[in-house]
């Protein structure tokens, strides 16, 4: 440029500009594209990135039904208690260890089976051992004391059966009398199994499905021993009966009396519920929160809370978490609402009251 032209403005024109090509730096995504009437459009610096993984509703699981897994685990608790006190037992009314210890045993065995239950199902061994541990000296307190009481109320039933003309086992009246008296032992394993849960309401709900399925357990012991001849067979397939009863009674008296809960409906835990008891429950992959989220590096070891006053219920998120597919930081739970976190995805339900 000659010196005589150092102080000529410079002089920019509409070609110019519109040959002008705005090049992206390196490693940066293009996010060009193209606008209403063919307008280039080169984005926004307030775009993000959609963290939201998408889920499916899933096909739920028997085995993570309440009603199945608490009727296993009393069927498996009464199998083991038979199998370690029937050596021990002598027919007629003995007075070896086994006489006296076979239905404690059966007891205290199944509420540890209904205990560590629910942990198993979730996956966290760690909550299974604490609940067992806590389970196990409950279940032998409480099945000495309701035995005690379940034999006061079978002697009374039998009496009163009695008079009424009823003299041996095959009269369906001492089938009565018998399934009154064993609604006891369905009662230790419910309130063991509210306690252990620490809710006093999964306890009064525990005890009423324990009568319940007791009450029909004891009520089959005694056609069981008429077909299958008695001794220790019979005694077996019973005891059977009569846990699987009570874990079942117990399962759907809980799921039938709910009032708020949490179904999972994608997710390892797909077809899972999870009553909410607690005025505060805690969600994550710490496997000492109420709902535990496993196999998946997303959740926190807690996520978020289900906080309880009243009739309110507000889920608060503590890392990345979607209600009804928005981002949710803190938002009050309605009947019907979404909620996701990482790959689990729940729909959250209220009982509807009249």
């Amino acid at each position: 440029m000659s010196p005589d032209k150092n102080n000529e403005p410079i002089k920019i024109t509409l070609d110019d500009l519109a040959s002008v090509e705005i090049t992206a730096p390196a490693g940066a995504a293009s996010t060009t594209g193209r606008g209403p009437g063919g307008a280039k459009v080169y984005g926004s610096v307030t775009e993000a990135a959609d963290q939201r993984v998408e889920t499916h509703e899933e096909r739920g699981s028997i085995l993570l039904q309440a009603w199945f897994y608490l009727g296993i685990a009393g069927l498996l608790g009464a199998l083991l208690a038979w199998a370690l006190a029937e050596p021990a037992f002598i027919d007629g009314g003995g007075h070896r260890w086994g006489n006296i210890w076979m239905m404690p045993m059966v007891v205290t065995l199944q509420c540890v089976g209904f205990a560590i239950a629910e942990s198993i199902v979730e996956r966290s061994p760690k909550k299974a051992v604490v609940r067992g541990l806590l389970a196990l000296p409950l279940g032998v307190v409480l099945a000495f004391g309701f035995d005690f009481a379940a034999e006061i109320i079978f002697r009374i039933g039998v009496a009163i059966t009695a008079e009424a003309g009823a003299q041996t086992f095959r009269n369906p009246a001492f089938w009565v009398a018998r399934g009154v008296a064993w609604m006891v032992f369905g009662a230790a394993g419910g309130v063991v199994y509210g306690i252990v849960g620490q809710s006093s309401k999964k306890t009064l709900y525990g005890a009423l499905g324990g009568v319940i399925g007791a009450g029909i357990g004891g009520m089959i012991f005694d056609p069981i021993t008429m077909i299958s001849k008695g001794g220790a067979p019979s005694r077996a397939v019973g005891f059977a009966l009569l846990g699987m009863a009570t874990g079942i009674a117990i399962g759907l008296v809980e799921s039938a009396l709910k009032d708020r809960w949490l179904y999972v409906t994608a997710g390892p835990l797909a077809g899972k519920q999870f009553i909410l008891y607690k005025p505060r429950t805690v969600i994550g992959s710490d496997q000492k929160c109420d709902i535990y989220l496993f196999k998946d590096p997303n959740v926190l070891a807690e996520h978020a809370i289900v906080e309880i006053a009243g009739t309110r219920v507000q889920f608060r998120a503590l890392g990345p978490a979607y209600v009804s597919g928005q981002p949710a930081k803190v938002q009050v739970l309605q009947s019907g609402n979404a909620v996701q976190i990482g790959r689990y995805a729940f729909r959250y339900s209220e009982r509807q009251r009249k």
